[in-house]
């Protein structure tokens, strides 16, 4: 069975996941312009209550992934924040500057949780690294639930291959999860290569200005018939 995961962004988006049933949600801001942020405890918390499991993706800043120990200081906080406030899992990842999976870093990020418990999801971060291979034992060494990739490609359509292999070097040590640029269309392929969950965010825009000092590109939220239809296949 591959699971559903969606992107949200608010509290209605996590209604629509629930309703379509989506098996959790990753929780975070600024998805489209940044790629997604660290969404605020006071909405960790209201999305918490919506009777689904809430993932926060946990990222300090935009850009790359190569962290200062500030920048994962702030991070561990936020963490163990994310968590206090609800949080059934979380959403991370750190490289080193030579592109592997920096071990101390997630080490750190995730100090003082419960593990068995709190879920770890390593993110898109892992379509950057130098060595799939290697990275996915370090993760699975370092006790991470699942990987989110889209098999390296710009799209998981392009990725298929990569997915298939990943999913076959994982071997059931750590779930994988199909995440980039699906279409509904796309859906049973990227299924088909064994993931064991796809993930998307079914972003609409809805058009809002904000005047001079509040942007005028509206805002983001989930579209709810876009969602139902790739959760009808993926059920």
């Amino acid at each position: 069975m591959t699971l559903l995961e969606l992107a949200v962004q608010d509290v209605e988006a996590a209604r629509v996941a629930r309703r379509v049933g989506a098996a959790r949600v990753e929780l975070c801001s600024a998805l489209g312009v940044t790629g997604g942020l660290t969404p605020s405890i006071g909405m960790i918390e209201a999305v918490a209550q919506q009777g689904i499991a809430v993932h926060p993706l946990v990222r300090c800043r935009p850009g790359g992934y190569v962290y200062d120990a500030d920048e994962i200081a702030v991070m561990a906080r936020d963490v163990r924040a994310a968590v206090a406030a609800g949080a059934s899992g979380v959403v991370l990842g750190a490289l080193t500057p030579g592109g592997s999976v920096d071990r101390q870093a997630l080490a750190r990020m995730v100090d003082g949780i419960d593990r068995s418990v709190v879920e770890v999801t390593f993110h898109r971060a892992m379509d950057i690294v130098d060595d799939w291979e290697k990275a996915l034992d370090v993760l699975v060494e370092s006790g991470v639930t699942r990987v989110l990739t889209s098999g390296g490609a710009p799209r998981c359509i392009d990725g298929l291959e990569a997915l298939s292999g990943i999913v076959a070097r994982a071997r059931g040590r750590i779930q994988v999860m199909a995440g980039g640029g699906i279409r509904v269309e796309d859906v049973a392929r990227v299924a088909g290569t064994g993931v064991d969950a796809v993930h998307l965010s079914a972003r609409r825009t809805v058009a809002d200005s904000g005047g001079p000092g509040g942007g005028s590109g509206g805002y983001e939220t989930v579209d709810e018939s876009f969602a139902r239809a790739v959760a009808a296949l993926v059920a």
